[in-house]
């Protein structure tokens, strides 16, 4: 004849189990959260890194045009182009803040 006392014995530790794997599983979701979320500041920094490089090529890319003879124009489009860069990096820079 079927056991009623043992069944309820190992329902209890099967879901004592079933917690301690869910408290277990939810300590490694928040450390992956946290990994997360320092990977992507780490993203975020990186770009303005690179959006900086970009700049100061830009700026080198200017000089140069500058020392060259060279067309008002041209070097007109090139500050205009070097402006919008300049603007597009500090919005960055101010939305990662």
């Amino acid at each position: 004849m079927f056991d009623f006392e043992a069944a309820v014995v190992e329902i209890e530790r099967k879901v004592r189990k079933l917690i301690g794997e869910n408290q277990r599983l939810r300590v490694e979701a928040e450390k992956a959260n946290e990994q997360c979320r320092q990977l992507q500041e780490q993203v975020d920094k990186q770009n303005i890194v690179i959006n900086n490089l970009k700049e100061e090529n830009n700026n080198l890319k200017l000089g140069n045009t500058l020392t060259q003879k060279g067309d008002s124009v041209e070097i007109k489009l090139k500050i205009n182009q070097l402006i919008r860069s300049i603007d597009k990096s500090l919005a960055l820079i101010n939305k990662t803040e």
